[in-house]
Parts: structure tokens; sequence; C-alpha cells
């Protein structure tokens, strides 16, 4: 079975249009997806799924735990939620004023970089972040490409780095299920401290793992099927496409539908 529950487009920090993306889903013979931008909803409403195909609303909300990043996936939601909305808005807000922390310390460090140039890569996008530094970035002769800039000038210890001030996992966990939807951790695999995953799954904060991954590894898949069945979290796939430029293997994951089936009946796509 050809699945996506995690992508993105130009409303936050993806490269294509919401119905370009849905195309390209159809090319690849998606049979099931979700538009997961971070932040957002504003992708619903913009596109229409190809004959066949099965769309459930999605979201990636970023979070800040113990010192790592941590990003929650929620399916299922209320697009219309009026407190979901104001949710998303606060985190959106974060964002900003991180990124423009972010421009103000590359200045003073002496990197010719503006506002102006993070918000013409945005595209248009209000959900402004860090990978739209990093892109102004590369535009500008700085960093060499979007990897470089994340491990140079943008990590910690260096002129670009902000430390993250984003919402917790469990309060998007709690306004995700609060607006209807279920909650599942997203690649596992990138948090930087591995305990994260044990404590959130096991105090119960999550409804899912995102288990099939294009860097997670076989032995990483295998830990976190364990993982799944110990927690009783449904088991999620996504390939997490942004730019065709930095993501080659492009959108869907071929995944048993046996292993997806319980997630699907939960969002009502089986």
């Amino acid at each position: 079975m050809i699945v996506d529950f995690h992508s993105h487009t130009l409303c936050s920090d993806g490269s294509l249009e919401p119905q370009a993306l849905a195309d390209f889903m159809a090319e690849r013979a998606v049979e099931a997806y979700s538009i997961t931008d971070h932040d957002t909803l504003a992708a619903y409403g913009r596109f229409a799924p190809h004959a066949g195909a099965r769309v459930v609303v999605g979201t990636e909300i970023n979070t800040y735990y113990r010192n790592s990043e941590v990003h929650v996936l929620g399916y299922g939601l209320r697009s219309d939620d009026p407190d979901f909305a104001v949710f998303l808005s606060e985190n959106r807000e974060h964002r900003l004023t991180r990124a423009q922390r972010m421009v103000e310390q590359l200045r003073a460090g002496g990197y010719a970089i503006t506002m102006a140039d993070v918000e013409r890569h945005a595209q248009g996008s209000k959900v402004l972040g860090r990978p739209h530094v990093a892109r102004a970035l590369v535009a500008n002769g700085i960093s060499s490409d979007i990897e470089a800039a994340f491990r140079g000038l943008l990590r910690r210890g260096r002129p670009g780095f902000v430390p993250s001030s984003f919402v917790t996992p469990q309060r998007a966990s709690a306004a995700i299920r609060a607006a209807g939807g279920i909650a599942v951790l997203a690649h596992p695999g990138r948090i930087a401290d591995a305990a994260i995953v044990d404590q959130l799954c096991s105090a119960g904060e999550f409804d899912g793992l995102e288990i099939y991954y294009p860097l997670h590894d076989a032995t990483e898949v295998a830990l976190y099927e364990r993982k799944a069945r110990e927690y009783e979290l449904l088991a999620t796939a996504g390939a997490d496409f942004h730019d065709i430029r930095y993501h080659t293997r492009g959108v869907g994951m071929e995944v048993e539908a046996t292993a997806l089936a319980p997630f699907l009946a939960r969002v009502g796509l089986a």
C-alpha cells in the first residue's frame, strides 16, 4: 500500500503549492495521504485530491522538550475549531520571533542577511522558520546548501542559533485531542534524546508513532514497531517531503496495509 501521512507545501516550509503536491501524490499513485504543514491548516481548501485518494486533515506542530525539538503530528482535526486556530497562531508567533532573532544575530556577526531575504524564501507563507533562514543563507552565498546552514551558522554555539520557545509536546497533544484529532510522535529516530520517546509514549500522551520514515533504517523500524506494541500506539508512515531538490525520493511510502489498518480505521480512512 502506498501512503504518505507527512508532507509539506509552501503554506509552511515546502516548495510546492497545495494542488501541485496533490498532483505529485497522484503521479506517485499514493492511495491515502495528509498534508501536514507546520503549525497551520492553510493548505486545506486549496487542493483537490485525485480520484480514489483518501485524505485526512493534518498538521505538524513544532514543540520543544528537554533541550530537544520534538515534532508532533495531528490527524483527523476539526479544521474550523477556533481554539485550535488560536493555538496554532501562538506557535507561529514563536516561529516568527525566533527567525527575527536569528537574523539579528547573524547581522551582528557580520553576515549579510535581512528579514526581507527570509520572507522572500517563504513565498508568502505565514509560517516563517529556521528553514527559510537557511534558504536565505544559501541564496546569499553564505552557506553552500541547506544542510550546511543547519550544521554551521544555525547550530548551537554559532551566530544564528536561537533556542526554541515552542510549546511542549504535551500541550500540542492536548490541543490536537481537544480538536477531535489524534496525536502522533513524528520521526522518533530524529529526536536528539532517545529517552524522550519512551517518556512521552509511556505517559499516554500520544496515540501513535511515525514508524515508517525514510531516515529510519531497518533496525530503527523494528525498534519502533516494538515500542508501538509495548505502548499500544498506532503506526503511521510519511516521507516528510518538502522540496524535490533535497528530498529526491519524492512522496509516498510503500507499507504493508495490515501495519496501518488500525490508524486508517481511527481516522476514518479504512
